[in-house]
């Protein structure tokens, strides 16, 4: 069993890290899941300028992607639809209305040159050999920019997600330039859809955002939805709003969508609903306002980390300085190569050490010639003798070229060899220059129109349903059914409710309960002596007063007892009793504050007196319902009634309706 255990352990440690690893959350150094890693390098490798079927990329990425086609095409689309790294040609379908892309065979992309600049840089990447060893695939992209946080990202892992929301990408690389100039950033989300953003939460991408849809109410009579909320379909705000208007939260006559390459949903209301009521509304009810928590997990260094927003930038920073370094330091290695080679070359032909080996027998002669001949000159190629290498190549320069040699142009060819190795060492010596010019050149790539910031930041005070539901459903008990609710159609009508209130109600056999409204609910029927709306602070006000009566244990002879007090909390749902003994029965009921009890004794029982009066306040009044009632009287009761006083003077006036006292047997 021990056995067992430790291999279920092993082999789910060993799956939830495959999982958080190798598919769901991005690595922070290309910011990139890894389907979308073999994509772009499948792209890299198709790269011819002209566009490929998605089904053949598909196809060519099978070979490194160890999962499914559609995975690979879904991935495709979505960083075709980021609208980056990828141009896309065809139906890759809408994200306003929801709908897919068109099929595979069907639509085309290429690389777009922005991303060959951020990405592509054989020379310092890490390839590793693809799952089944065939071929080789990057482990990341050494990216330039915080790639994630352009695009966003979301990924579910086993025990762990990621959500990233999606930043401008112009705001993203002026952000890059500012940390490079040691100045604090700030950055906000962005979405394609535009919107309203509220990020008084958004705590640097590790809270919570509020995103509202842009509404157009200077039609009375009609709502226009502009733009929707990120996350949020036309076909998905229509199914939201349908819903608050069957749950009486709105008042629609007719909804149309209009939704194409823009969004554009529009809502006509009822007679006497007008635009400017129904705002809030449709924030409060609808998809129309919808907020999102953020988590900025990411692989970093082989780990996940929660790394918020400005981090990633930061880190992206210090990373493109590290990069191109790297980039400069090898392309100052190519030129110096270029530059031996040609001095060399120059050096063989213009001090005609070729006529040396014209004589010579065998190769080892040859070199030995070529290397003595050398030997007045090596000052010139940095003391560095000839390898085997710079002889072969030496030795295949044809005749043709040699008689044919213009010394003057292998010379400007060496200037001009010098003049970009003193460019880099430039570039080098200034890397933090040299990293923001490489930023503003990214910049001047992006389209400006595509990347244009679309979703504007603002602050608005998040409403719920709740707090803008109107009270406008007729709440019915039928007392014949024992049926409570707002689909109740017989009895008599409680009070206007909206479906997030709650509703306290006290039977008349004591039991107490609060519940949410419904559409219909059994309660008993045993009649209601008290109902009100099942707020704490509502019900917490009420003073309740309650005579019943109980057998004596002794000699089974009925006792009255009152008990007054007041319900402080209670559970939704839970129903409780006033009454400790099943047997207890009620016989008043009142909620006046302040009030005389008069009580009528049987007659032919030899009391000395046959009436009696006693006042509300010669009782305390308990904090809670629990406690025991305090008895009232020993003796048998004929009548009771209870009438209220005003200045401790009785009054004639009567209680509030269905409040008054509960009729004797």
């Amino acid at each position: 069993m021990a056995h067992a255990d430790e291999l279920y352990k092993k082999n789910f440690l060993e799956y939830a890290s495959y999982v958080i690893r190798e598919r769901a959350i991005p690595d922070i150094e290309d910011g990139l899941k890894p389907v979308q890693r073999r994509i772009m390098h499948t792209l890299f490798e198709m790269d011819d300028g002209k566009f490929n079927k998605v089904a053949n990329v598909v196809g060519a990425a099978m070979k490194y992607h160890p999962h499914g086609d559609a995975s690979i095409k879904d991935a495709l689309v979505n960083l075709a639809n980021s609208d980056l790294f990828i141009e896309k040609q065809g139906n890759y379908g809408n994200f306003l209305t929801g709908d897919g892309a068109a099929a595979g065979r069907y639509i085309e992309c290429r690389l777009l040159p922005f991303a060959k600049k951020v990405f592509l840089s054989p020379e310092i990447t890490e390839y590793v050999d693809s799952y089944d060893g065939r071929n080789k695939e990057p482990v990341v992209f050494p990216a330039k920019i915080p790639v994630v946080v352009v695009q966003g990202t979301q990924g579910i892992a086993v025990g762990m997600s990621t959500v990233i929301l999606p930043h401008n990408l112009i705001e993203v690389l002026e952000a890059e330039k500012e940390v490079l100039r040691g100045h604090k950033i700030e950055i906000y989300p962005d979405f394609p859809g535009g919107g309203i953003l509220d990020v008084s939460e958004y705590a640097d991408g590790t809270g919570k955002v509020t995103i509202r849809a842009r509404l157009n109410a200077e039609d009375p009579k009609k709502i226009i939805v502009e733009e929707l909320p990120y996350g949020v379909t036309s076909e998905q705000l229509i199914a939201s709003i349908e819903d608050a208007n069957k749950n009486g939260q709105l008042k629609i006559d007719r909804i149309d969508d209009f939704t194409a390459e823009k969004a554009r949903v529009e809502i006509r209301w009822q007679r006497n609903t007008y635009s400017k009521d129904m705002v809030d509304v449709l924030y409060a009810t609808t998809n129309c306002q919808v907020r999102i928590s953020c988590n900025p997990l990411v692989i970093k260094d082989g780990l996940p980390h929660v790394v918020p927003i400005s981090e990633q930038i930061e880190y992206h920073a210090h990373h493109l300085v590290d990069v191109l370094t790297k980039e400069l330091n090898i392309e100052k290695g190519h030129l110096e190569d270029r530059l031996r080679a040609r001095t060399i070359e120059r050096i063989f032909i213009e001090e005609r050490i070729y006529k040396k080996i014209e004589n010579k027998t065998s190769e080892s002669d040859v070199n030995k010639a070529i290397i003595q001949g050398f030997n007045p000159f090596l000052e010139e190629i940095n003391n560095i003798p000839l390898s085997e290498d710079d002889i072969d190549r030496l030795l295949k320069i044809p005749i043709r070229r040699i008689s044919l040699f213009d010394i003057e142009k292998n010379r400007n060819e060496i200037v001009e060899i010098n003049a970009k190795i003193a460019a880099v060492e430039s570039h080098l010596a200034n890397i933090t220059d040299y990293a923001i010019s490489y930023l503003d050149d990214l910049i001047d790539m992006a389209d400006k129109e595509t990347h244009k910031r679309k979703t504007e930041i603002s602050s608005f005070e998040s409403l719920t349903a709740k707090e803008v539901a109107v009270r406008n459903m007729d709440l019915r008990y039928d007392k014949e059914t024992g049926y409570m609710g707002t689909n109740v159609k017989t009895g008599e009508t409680l009070m206007k409710v909206s479906p997030f209130d709650r509703v306290f109600y006290m039977k008349n056999n004591g039991e107490y309960r609060v519940a949410n409204v419904t559409e219909k609910e059994f309660i008993g029927t045993e009649g209601l002596a008290y109902y009100n709306y099942g707020e704490k602070e509502i019900i917490n006000q009420e003073v309740f007063t309650v005579i019943y009566t109980e057998k004596s244990k002794l000699d089974q002879k009925k006792i009255c007892y009152i008990k007054r007090f007041q319900i402080s909390s209670f559970t939704t749902g839970k129903v409780y009793s006033i009454l400790k003994n099943p047997d207890a029965k009620i016989k008043k009921f009142s909620l006046y504050p302040s009030a005389v009890i008069f009580l009528t004794y049987k007659k032919g029982k030899g009391y000395k007196q046959l009436e009696e009066k006693m006042r509300f306040a010669d009782f305390r009044v308990q904090k809670t319902p629990s406690g025991g009632g305090v008895r009232l009287t020993a003796k048998e009761i004929e009548k009771i009634s209870i009438r209220p006083t005003k200045d401790n003077k009785t009054t004639e006036e009567s209680g509030p309706d269905l409040f008054d006292e509960v009729s004797d047997d």
